[in-house]
């Protein structure tokens, strides 16, 4: 299965870019797209515990199951005023 996952803030500078595909297995869930960039960029696990994920533009846990051509976002927490 392919999806596409989307970076936002900080996950975006880290990785260079703002959008990239990954191929998955049949079963995978949002946390197995989130371990796949953590693999290849690992300063992005300090987000780990504060990460919020999307699927399909609607906010999804970590425990969701992807389907082939989802959309995966991954928000860390922003701040600012």
């Amino acid at each position: 299965m392919r999806v596409s996952v989307r970076l936002f803030a900080r996950l975006r500078e880290l990785a260079g870019t703002d959008t990239v595909v990954r191929d998955v297995a049949s079963g995978s869930a949002v946390g197995d797209v989130w371990a796949s960039l953590v693999r290849e960029w690992p300063q992005m696990d300090a987000f780990q515990s504060t990460v919020s994920a999307a699927v399909n533009a609607e906010y999804a846990r970590m425990t969701r199951e992807v389907a082939d051509g989802d959309e995966i976002a991954f928000l860390p927490p922003v701040s600012g005023g």
